[in-house]
């Protein structure tokens, strides 16, 4: 092949992973993660198999943080797992989409009860990303895995450690993890009973619309409510956040199933909150 063939190649490939990366910020998961496939199964054909193999690396991280965002966590659970021991060896700046991919892992992990694995999968990836800081910027990613631990430490019933991490890192927040660590704040305050304060954590502001958290922020306030024996508001709004969740995300998305247990707690009248393991997304 031609250096001027070549090139133009690799110019579309970018163009379309970068169009992949933008349907994915967009919220058009089922769109981001059906070119992700298409384009991973068309370099898996090529035989310059070196650029092949890093187009299809990237394609395949979108299409599992797709998936992971519209709420087939668990479905893409083995698929990460072995994208992350085919990346084990990368070195330098591309170790960052290793460690990307091991975030969207512990999400997973903390969606299958698996909270401890989780936390110590986080606090690698914590150490990994310290060392690449002088590289490149990483303090997006850092954030996420900071969200992700505190739904570690939430599971575990570590309400005020993961308080703290929330807290902690909310100011540097921005879009996604901004509105997914407030509502994590509004979680720790609900898991230790500061119903008042969870309530007015949740009020304070508006996080910008984002698809993959619909609904999260709803539930969270009604169980804010419910505890604090205000069962009409609670009950409409979780009706509200499950309505939100039907219509944007996936039926498999553990939400669901976190929204219509506190939906029956609160319309049988049993004053008993979301356990632990059920206040994690």
């Amino acid at each position: 092949m031609k250096i001027a063939q070549v090139m133009r190649s690799r110019a579309r490939e970018a163009a379309t992973l970068e169009s992949l990366y933008q349907l994915f910020e967009e919220g058009k998961y089922e769109e981001a993660e059906a070119g992700a496939r298409a384009l991973a199964e068309e370099s898996g054909s090529r035989r310059r198999r070196s650029r092949a193999l890093a187009v299809g690396w990237h394609a395949k991280a979108i299409a599992t943080a797709a998936a992971c965002a519209h709420g087939r966590r668990a479905q893409v659970l083995d698929e990460l797992e072995s994208l992350t021991a085919e990346l084990s060896g990368m070195a330098g700046p591309g170790r960052v989409l290793l460690l990307g991919i091991r975030t969207n892992r512990m999400l997973v992990l903390n969606d299958v009860g698996r909270h401890s694995e989780a936390e110590a999968e986080g606090l690698d990836i914590l150490r990994g990303l310290t060392r690449l800081k002088h590289l490149t910027p990483v303090w997006h990613l850092e954030v996420s895995v900071l969200d992700n631990l505190v739904d570690a430490l939430c599971g575990q019933a570590r309400y005020e450690e993961a308080e703290a991490i929330a807290r902690g890192n909310l100011p540097r927040a921005e879009g996604t993890t901004l509105a997914a660590l407030h509502c994590g704040l509004v979680r720790t305050l609900n898991g230790q009973e500061r119903y008042d304060e969870a309530l007015t954590e949740a009020h304070r502001f508006t996080p910008r619309w984002d698809r993959g958290q619909s609904g999260n922020l709803g539930i969270a306030t009604a169980v804010a409510l419910n505890g604090l024996g205000r069962r009409s508001e609670a009950d409409a709004k979780i009706r509200e956040a499950l309505n939100e969740c039907e219509r944007f995300l996936h039926p498999d998305h553990p939400r669901f199933r976190e929204a219509r247990t506190l939906l029956t707690r609160i319309t049988t009248d049993d004053p008993l909150a979301p356990t632990a393991e059920e206040t994690t997304r």
